[in-house]
């Protein structure tokens, strides 16, 4: 069976773009990598798989640099685009949870083509040996310090990857500060960016607007999130929108991700989640709200 978002967005959603979308240049694609390995992490269906193959992730990286692509951090990402700058051909790279082969197999493809990378850690992961969890190994401070030296940033993605919104406020202040604190020691450096674990609640405004304020208060800047998109100058700067990629990601899909063919995808992802929401906010047989968890 074809997949069906990628059909839409080729024959559909791309061609629209071109022609009603919003103005090149006005727009910064955050792809979103996990693990570059042969590692089918869990759900293998093309939509949900987090791993890229070491040769596909190589031939991509390539591919965006003879396109003329540079990548930018986040900051660099949100003064240009705040700015008005021109970002056709900017892109920013960033990698979720730590997985060592970041470091073993996308590290020297990054450098040979002149790019950086922000990874986002689980610091409870990261020690001073490798660390395994469910057959997959994490990177090392070492390893982390190396990356850095190279020109790779880092940044949170809490201290345990919980689900934040079923904890409480001294439990997500510990996640997100204690993250922060131990990266900013051990790499000596500030750290300015998060990355939220899981689905982002978009659909809880109460919940976001909480989660906003807490980060502004610890010190975080950026943000990246699961919402769906291209970054433009209205995003929210802590929950920007990204774009996964994977080993289904062939020449012409990538493209349409880059130049705005996907962001449709974020309607249907969002109307899902509001209904999921509101149903779950109902008490069974009584038609009352329950509280948020916060």
């Amino acid at each position: 069976m074809p997949r069906l978002d990628r059909v839409a967005t080729l024959y559909l959603t791309s061609p629209l773009t071109r022609l009603i979308g919003p103005r090149q240049g006005t727009r910064v694609p955050i792809l979103m990598y996990h693990s570059i390995s042969h590692n089918l992490f869990g759900r293998s269906h093309p939509y949900y798989q987090i791993n890229t193959q070491p040769t596909i992730f190589s031939e991509q990286m390539r591919s965006l640099r003879n396109a003329g692509y540079r990548t930018i951090g986040l900051s660099e990402a949100w003064t240009e685009l705040k700015a008005g700058t021109d970002v056709s051909k900017s892109v920013v790279l960033v990698f979720g949870e730590g997985y060592r082969d970041f470091y073993t197999d996308a590290l020297q493809v990054l450098v040979q083509c002149g790019f950086t990378a922000t990874v986002f850690l689980v610091t409870s992961r990261i020690r001073r040996n490798s660390f395994c969890i469910e057959g997959a190994d994490y990177l090392t401070w070492d390893e982390v310090n190396q990356c850095q030296r190279m020109g790779m940033q880092f940044g949170s993605r809490t201290v345990t990857h919980p689900d934040l919104r079923s904890m409480n406020f001294d439990q997500i202040e510990y996640e997100l500060g204690h993250s922060k604190e131990v990266i900013e020691q051990k790499l000596g450096v500030a750290v300015d960016s998060f990355s939220y674990p899981f689905a982002f609640p978009e659909e809880d405004k109460h919940f976001v607007r909480f989660l906003e304020d807490v980060l502004e208060n610890i010190g975080f800047e950026y943000g990246v999130s699961s919402i769906l998109g291209r970054a433009h100058c209205n995003s929210r700067k802590l929950f920007l929108p990204q774009l996964p990629v994977n080993s289904w990601d062939d020449g012409a899909l990538l493209h349409a991700k880059l130049t705005g063919g996907y962001d449709w995808l974020h309607w249907p992802q969002l109307l899902k989640r509001f209904l999921w929401h509101n149903a779950t906010l109902m008490q069974p047989n009584q038609g009352t709200r329950t509280k948020p968890v916060l």
